[in-house]
């Protein structure tokens, strides 16, 4: 049987606009590649003419590459390329190569033949009819040559024939990395994993903060958490999630505070801990899924309040959204049945029955007067559990343990 090579072409998406930054946001692209093709035993990955190569050792290699790349942002698109010698003997082996790796046409299909070689000896309809019909024959599709399922497309050129069919669209966006580090405050609900989906998808390397009331309520909430950060790190090389305990320092805010402001201090509290996580993970900004007038802590008055908490820039990619809008992008993405499992919130501890929707600054600020807030951060971060590493490989009991 003659040799014939599967590569794997991968297009960019915005990378392809990012003139002299171009080639640091193709090497940050390849990174990440080889990052969500770990354990696959490919040939090569070289970057060339704006493309990522990837060269399997062998066709089987395939449907897990295809798996691993929709996972990887910045890439546009990629295909399955069998590159094979100029015979077109060889041209048919490859074809039935691309058949055992992504099995028959889903219904009508045609080739398309481009001949850059103008001294071969078969010309493009001569090419495409000689392989339609081992296509034919091998399958039992059907040809259509206007509207097929599946085009399978052949680029002769001088030293070497090139073949493909579907093209595999990827994620998108820009490449986790090329936008700095983020915290993102992260629950157990439905909204903030979008969010860290959304910032990823701009570049954005994160770190996950969750800060929970255990012992007070139940640990699903954790639980949950580990579970969307091991989903949303196949998107990022090296995810990172804090977990820190404040059912604590919420009781002392409900013991020296009014009832109807202690939501706008807990998330105030909230702030202050992503903050001091972002000086020390060198991250400049902080972000939340927080959607405006969603629930009583996000009117406009109130996140101006928990903003002022902090001087890091707080982004809120969702603060447009409604549920129903998060809800399709959480199923989208594969967080949503993660998601709907019922949890305790830690912001539902110690709460009031009507809390404030309309907080100043200056009311947050004097209700924390009796507080040491300094000493609340502190003390909630000395409990703190880091996960770093292969996300696979995290253990729930470790936060459990540290909460105790």
């Amino acid at each position: 049987m003659p040799e014939i090579r599967p590569v794997v072409v991968v297009r960019v998406h915005e990378v392809a606009l990012k003139g002299r930054n171009r080639p640091w946001f193709m090497r940050v692209l390849r990174r990440n590649l080889a990052h969500a093709l770990r354990g696959v035993p490919y040939q090569d990955l070289k970057l060339r003419s704006g493309r990522a190569l990837i060269t399997l050792n062998d066709v089987a290699e395939w449907s897990q590459v295809r798996e691993r790349l929709s996972q990887v942002f910045g890439v546009a698109n990629f295909s399955l390329t069998v590159e094979a010698g100029l015979p077109i003997e060889e041209i048919r082996e490859a074809i039935g190569a691309l058949l055992e790796a992504e099995g028959p046409p889903p219904g009508t299909f045609r080739v398309r033949a481009k001949r850059s070689n103008k001294d071969y000896p078969l010309i493009s309809p001569e090419i495409e009819r000689d392989l339609g019909a081992y296509i034919q024959q091998r399958t039992g599709a059907p040809v259509d040559l206007r509207r097929p399922d599946r085009t399978y497309r052949v680029e002769v050129l001088h030293d070497a024939a090139y073949v493909s069919s579907e093209t595999i669209p990827g994620p998108g966006g820009l490449p986790v990395g090329v936008s700095g580090r983020v915290v993102v405050l992260m629950s157990g609900g439905f909204d903030s994993p979008v969010a860290v989906y959304r910032m990823m998808k701009r570049g954005c390397e994160v770190t996950l903060l969750h800060c929970h009331a255990y012992p007070f309520v139940r640990s699903t909430s954790i639980e949950k958490v580990v579970e969307l950060a091991q989903h949303l790190g196949r998107h990022q090389p090296g995810m990172r999630l804090v977990i820190v305990p404040i059912g604590q320092a919420q009781r002392q805010i409900a013991i020296a505070t009014e009832p109807e402001i202690r939501v706008v201090l807990y998330r105030r509290l909230m702030m202050r801990i992503a903050e001091a996580i972002a000086e020390r993970e060198g991250a400049k900004a902080i972000v939340t899924g927080e959607s405006l007038g969603q629930v009583s802590s996000q009117t406009l008055d109130n996140l101006r309040a928990i903003g002022a908490a902090v001087k890091l820039p707080i982004l809120r990619p969702l603060i447009g959204f409604d549920k129903e809008e998060i809800l399709a992008e959480a199923k989208r993405i594969g967080t949503e049945p993660i998601s709907r499992v019922p949890d305790d919130d830690c912001c539902t501890v110690f709460v009031p029955r009507h809390p404030t929707t309309h907080a100043t600054i200056e009311e947050a600020e004097a209700a924390e007067e009796p507080l040491d807030v300094k000493a609340l951060v502190e003390s909630s971060l000395a409990q703190r559990t880091e996960y770093r590493g292969d996300p696979a490989k995290w253990n729930v009991m470790d936060a459990l343990a540290g909460a105790a």
